[in-house]
């Protein structure tokens, strides 16, 4: 197992061993003890959710108010472009997001800690990802922002998005902590 840092300090990308032959393969999605001798300290896991998404699906921004989750994101069919942004607002690193592929082939799992939204969009015609988190979902905690927000200029690979009800109204990011939506996380 291998840690890829990203341009984000806590933002970290976890490169598996894979064992592959003519059967298949095997690969060690997540081993905490492995993490901490490489320096990436977790923590425990408390739930895991599992999403199917066909081609254009984008899902987020989200991120959790007063409880937020830590999320290690993997792909077990198909391929995404998965986005972190840091929402930590006396981070120096506030407002700044990183996005990278993954995919059932590259087998790479992204760490986003708590204090950062996450989202992704799916490049294959479906996708399945996994993604186990460090607080449990409670739905009225739940928040967001609007994934197309100008200030933050992600670079999505797809421009015609297809979007739930609920995060075609998600608020910008200035607009959430205006709001009082987006709790004063620290860095």
């Amino acid at each position: 197992m291998t840690i890829i840092h990203t341009s984000l300090p806590e933002v970290r990308l976890i490169e598996p061993n894979v064992f592959q032959d003519s059967r298949g393969f095997f690969l060690e999605a997540w081993n905490p003890k492995v993490c901490v001798a490489l320096g990436l300290e977790i923590g425990s896991f408390v739930q895991s959710n599992h999403s199917r998404s066909v081609s254009g699906v984008l899902r987020g921004l989200h991120f959790q108010i007063k409880r937020p989750q830590g999320k290690l994101i993997h792909v077990v069919r198909g391929q995404i472009y998965d986005v972190a942004v840091d929402i930590r607002v006396n981070s120096p690193t506030y407002r700044q997001w990183v996005g990278r592929g993954l995919s059932d082939e590259n087998h790479l799992a992204m760490w986003v800690p708590p204090g950062f939204a996450h989202g992704f969009c799916v490049l294959s015609e479906v996708a399945d990802v996994v993604y186990h988190c460090t607080e449990p979902y409670i739905a009225e905690l739940d928040s967001g922002i609007i994934w197309c927000d100008t200030d933050l200029a992600i670079e999505w690979p797809i421009k015609d998005v297809n979007l739930s009800a609920k995060d075609q109204r998600l608020p910008t990011l200035e607009n959430a902590f205006a709001s009082g939506s987006l709790p004063n996380f620290r860095a």
